[in-house]
C-alpha cells in the first residue's frame, strides 16, 4: 500500500463483527493513538531532543555570569655551586582565587541568548511535527491491520467457495453433466486462491509488526474506526489557510530564521570592543636558603582588581568570514520557509483530494459489491440449468472478490485520509483528539533549567 495513500477502515471493520469482536474488549483507534503518544520511541527521542536544546539557553546566559577559578602551585629549585659553597635552595608556592566578569562583549551574549531561545521554539515545533506524524502513522497502522485482516477473511471465503466449485465440478463430471475442462478451470482458480490467501496472511503479520513498532503493543481485537470529521476544515481553501498559519513545519522554519538573525548579530558583535573586570586574592609562600634580604621567607598575602579593554583590529579575516557565513545561513533559512510552505500546501491539497476520491470510491464500490453479488447468484442459477459454464461462475466470483476488496480498501482510505488532512493542517494532537493521556509539556523542563547557575542533575534526577 502506498505511503501517500491516506487509507481507510470504516467499513473494513464491518468484517470485524463477523469475526466476533466484542466492542467492550476491543481496542479503539483512540486507545492505539494514546499508546503511541506514550510509548513511541521516535516521539520520545524528539522530546529528549527538545530538552537538549533547552540547555542551550542556560549555556548562552553563562556569558553574563562571573567566572571564578582557583589555582595553586608548589616549586622547589636547587642550584649547585663550584667549590665548597653549598649552593642555593628555593621553595615557593601559593594559592589564590580569581574572579572575572564580562562587562561588555559587543552584545554577543544578548544575541546568543535570544538565538538560543529561538532554537528552543523551533525544536518545540519540530516536536509537534513529530507528534503529528507519529499519531498519523499510528492511525494508518491501526487501519492497515483491520484492512489486511478483512482481506484475509475475504480470501478465506473465496477459497471456501472455490473448494465447493471444485467438488461440484467433479460431481457433475461423475454423472456426465460436466467436462474435465470445468474441473481443471475450477482447480486452477482454487490454487490461485490458496496462493492469494497465503499472501494475505503474510500481509496481516507484516501490518501487525508495523503496528507494534509504532504503537508499542501487539494489535488485539480492533474496533471499527470512523473518519475524523469533527476536526476537518470546511473546505480546501480553509484547510490551506489553517495550515499556512498553524503547521509546525512552517513555524519551525520561521523560528530558525529568528535564530539565524541573532547569529548574524552575534558574529558582528565580535568586531566590537570588549570590557572585562578582574579581581583576585593570593597567598604566596617563599623559603630561600640562604635567606635573602630582598625576598624574606614566609607567607605573603596579595589582592588585585582591575578592568581590561580589548579592541579587535585584525583577526586574519576569520571574523569577517564568520559574519558572511552567518548571513548566508540566514538567507538559506528564509528560503527554507518558502520550501516548507510549498510542501505543506502540496500535502494538504493531496490529502484533501485523496479524501474526496476515497469517499466517492467507497460509495461506488459498495454498489459494485451489490451488483457483483447479484450477478454471481444469477450466473450460478443459469449454470445449474445449463445456460452458463463453470468458467462463467469462476469469472463472476473473481469479480465479486475484487469488488469486495476494493470496497474495504476504499473504506480504509476514507478514515486514513481524514486523519491525513488533520495532520496536514497541523491539528493532529493529543489535546484536539481528546486522548486520555497525560500530555507532555516541554515548557516545564525549559523553565526548570533556563536560569540554573549550577548543578549536574537534570530536573528528573539523573
Amino acid at each position: 500500500m502506498s505511503l501517500v495513500r491516506y487509507s481507510i477502515a470504516a467499513a473494513v471493520l464491518l468484517s470485524v463483527g463477523g469475526i466476533g469482536v466484542s466492542a467492550a474488549s476491543a481496542e479503539t483507534i483512540f486507545g492505539a493513538l494514546t499508546k503511541a503518544y506514550q510509548y513511541n520511541s521516535t516521539l520520545n527521542a524528539g522530546r529528549a531532543g527538545v530538552r537538549v536544546t533547552d540547555e542551550g539557553v542556560a549555556i548562552a546566559k553563562s556569558g553574563w555570569r562571573p567566572v571564578v577559578s582557583g589555582a595553586s602551585n608548589l616549586n622547589y629549585v636547587s642550584q649547585g655551586a663550584v667549590g665548597p659553597a653549598s649552593g642555593t635552595r628555593l621553595t615557593t608556592g601559593g594559592f589564590g582565587v580569581t574572579i572575572q566578569q564580562t562587562l561588555f562583549d559587543g552584545f554577543q551574549t544578548l544575541n546568543n541568548v535570544r538565538g538560543a531561545e529561538a532554537q528552543v521554539r523551533a525544536q518545540r515545533e519540530n516536536l509537534r511535527n513529530t507528534e503529528e506524524t507519529t499519531l498519523f502513522n499510528a492511525a494508518t497502522a491501526y487501519m492497515d491491520v483491520i484492512l489486511n485482516r478483512q482481506i484475509a477473511q475475504l480470501r478465506e471465503r473465496n477459497l471456501a467457495f472455490l473448494n465447493e466449485q471444485v467438488r461440484a465440478a467433479k460431481s457433475r463430471l461423475d454423472v456426465g453433466e460436466g467436462t474435465r475442462t470445468d474441473v481443471a478451470q475450477a482447480q486452477a482458480s482454487q490454487a490461485l486462491a490458496q496462493a492469494q490467501l497465503s499472501a494475505a496472511r503474510a500481509q496481516v503479520l507484516s501490518s501487525a509488526a508495523t503496528y507494534h513498532q509504532i504503537v508499542g503493543d501487539e494489535p488485539g481485537k480492533l474496533q471499527p474506526a470512523r473518519p475524523a470529521t469533527k476536526l476537518l476544515p470546511s473546505s480546501l481553501a480553509s484547510a490551506l489557510a489553517i495550515a499556512a498559519t498553524e503547521h509546525p513545519a512552517i513555524r519551525a522554519t520561521e523560528a530558525v530564521v529568528d535564530a539565524s538573525e541573532f547569529s548574524v548579530k552575534s558574529a558582528e558583535g565580535s568586531l566590537l570592543p570588549s570590557i572585562a573586570a578582574q579581581a583576585g586574592l593570593n597567598r604566596d609562600y617563599n623559603n630561600r636558603s640562604p635567606a635573602s634580604l630582598v625576598s624574606p621567607n614566609g607567607w605573603e598575602n596579595s589582592a588585585s582588581v582591575g578592568v581590561s579593554l580589548s579592541v579587535p583590529i585584525y583577526q586574519g579575516g576569520r571574523t569577517s568570514a564568520q559574519v558572511r557565513q552567518a548571513k548566508e545561513s540566514l538567507g538559506q533559512a528564509r528560503i527554507q520557509v518558502d520550501v516548507s510552505r510549498d510542501q505543506v500546501r502540496q500535502v494538504v491539497a493531496s490529502a484533501w483530494s485523496q479524501y474526496q476520491a476515497a469517499k466517492e470510491s467507497s460509495r461506488a464500490n459498495a454498489e459494485a459489491v451489490k451488483a457483483a453479488q447479484l450477478a454471481l447468484d444469477g450466473v450460478i442459477e443459469e449454470r445449474n440449468v445449463g445456460q452458463r459454464t463453470t468458467l462463467d461462475v469462476l469469472n463472476s466470483q473473481a469479480d465479486l472478490i475484487t469488488a469486495q476488496i476494493n470496497q474495504v480498501s476504499a473504506e480504509r482510505d476514507v478514515v486514513v485520509a481524514s486523519y491525513a488532512i488533520v495532520s496536514a493542517v497541523g491539528r493532529l494532537s493529543a489535546g484536539r483528539l481528546g486522548l486520555q493521556v497525560a500530555q507532555y509539556h516541554p515548557e516545564e523542563h525549559y523553565n526548570a533549567v533556563k536560569d540554573k547557575w549550577y548543578g549536574l542533575r537534570t530536573p528528573d534526577g539523573r
